[in-house]
């Protein structure tokens, strides 16, 4: 992507530290052509309803909702599918307990439901979309970590399923990760990589 072509991009989101943290991962991807604004700053009250079954249709369900306001939108979704769940607990990952956000409910329902499972196998799945206001179809870019569901939690670090999700490669939950290391694995920053190339040849057709 030129660096003399600037964006303005909205992100579907009010939380200061993905807005920060997706600014430097795409930053060090693309260089300085974003300027990322989230949905406090363009004045968007509500919340905008997750109503699809996969992470692509509610990532699309988002940035489009602020596409309609003439904005180049970019929004994610994403959780945890367990293979021995058939994918559960998926788009529902952050209230799979009941409320939305309770990671100990969260992973002690998990941990219950897997008591008996030999096959612990699970990813976790984020998807990016961006939505444009002139109609262009949009782009939707995945990432994903494969590992294992542990007996216990592990670790001090990271969020939600991090403790319970360890990943072979490093011997660790990913809640012993330190930051750099789960950054050159995760989801998250597999699917901006994955983005980031897609926005950067969509740039170039243009």
């Amino acid at each position: 992507m030129k660096n003399d072509k600037k964006m303005t991009v909205v992100l579907a989101s009010r939380n200061k530290g993905k807005l920060a943290e997706l600014s430097r991962l795409l930053g060090e991807q693309l260089g300085d052509v974003l300027t990322l604004l989230s949905l406090d700053d363009i004045g968007f009250e509500g919340e905008i309803e997750e109503n699809g079954t996969t992470f692509a249709e509610n990532a699309l369900i988002k940035a489009q909702a602020i596409a309609a306001r003439g904005y180049i939108a970019l929004a994610d979704d994403s959780g945890l599918a367990v293979d021995a769940l058939d994918g559960a607990p998926g788009v529902y990952s952050a209230r799979y307990a009941g409320t939305h956000g309770d990671d100990a409910a969260n992973n002690h329902k998990l941990l219950a439901a897997l008591a008996d499972a030999t096959d612990r196998t699970a990813s976790f799945v984020c998807v990016f979309a961006c939505a444009f206001p002139d109609g262009r179809a949009p782009i939707v870019a995945e990432g994903r970590v494969t590992g294992e569901i542990l007996t216990a939690p592990r670790g001090q670090g990271g969020f939600g399923y991090d403790p319970l999700f360890y990943y072979p490669p490093f011997g660790k939950s990913f809640a012993e990760l330190s930051g750099e290391e789960k950054n050159t694995v995760s989801h998250r920053g597999a699917a901006v990589r994955a983005f980031a190339a897609l926005l950067a040849g969509a740039d170039k057709e243009n």
